[in-house]
């Protein structure tokens, strides 16, 4: 009876092991036997470039990465500027350091580029395809930047400072930094060397 009963145990499961390998082998072959056009296909430079573009949009890198212009509704972001960063011919006027001590006041400029607090006074990157930006970043310096939080992304140098929310970013597949990458690789190249960030007032 015991033999029986693991006979028919085997059978079973030499059964079930060749369906699935049969299922699993038909499938790839269906996939290989589909016509070419309707096979998956790559998304073309423009697709990733308007990924890319929705991506920087709706995660709000205009918000500090674009210099503002006034409006009834507020600073918005500058047409002619998109994305060039802190513009390095505007000063900002010194700041009490009572308002910036641990645990006081976190300041910005009109345009939202620049931020005062107890980290210092820190500025927003050149994010276009110019030099002064990311035009001689890699792929690679982009990822470790905007998903690990060093600067220009070479590990093992400084933090990103703040408000930089790269921390937001860590979960980002591949396929949307590769997007991001190629769309800001693909802007107006604007030529904006962004000041390097200040020590905190009196340190």
């Amino acid at each position: 009876m015991k033999t029986s009963l693991k006979l028919a145990v085997t059978l079973i499961v030499t059964a079930l092991s060749f369906s699935i390998y049969s299922c699993g082998n038909q499938a790839t072959t269906e996939q290989e036997e589909m016509p070419a056009d309707m096979k998956p296909q790559e998304p073309t430079q423009e697709e990733l470039i308007a990924l890319g573009e929705y991506k920087v949009t709706t995660m709000g890198c205009h918000d500090c990465h674009s210099p503002k212009i006034m409006t009834p509704e507020g600073p918005m972001p500058d047409p002619e500027r998109l994305l060039s960063g802190h513009p390095a011919d505007e000063t900002l006027p010194a700041s009490d350091p009572k308002l910036t001590a641990p645990g006081a006041w976190i300041l910005m400029n009109q345009s939202i580029t620049a931020f005062v607090g107890p980290w210092g006074t820190s500025y927003a990157r050149n994010l276009t395809s110019d030099p002064s930006g990311l035009g001689n970043w890699t792929e690679e310096n982009f990822k470790i930047a905007i998903t690990e939080g060093w600067y220009k992304g070479i590990r093992d140098g400084r933090r990103l400072l703040p408000p930089m929310p790269w921390p937001n970013m860590r979960n980002l597949s591949d396929e949307d930094v590769h997007a991001m990458f190629v769309y800001l690789q693909s802007t107006k190249p604007i030529s904006n060397m962004v000041p390097e960030p200040l020590p905190p007032a009196g340190s």
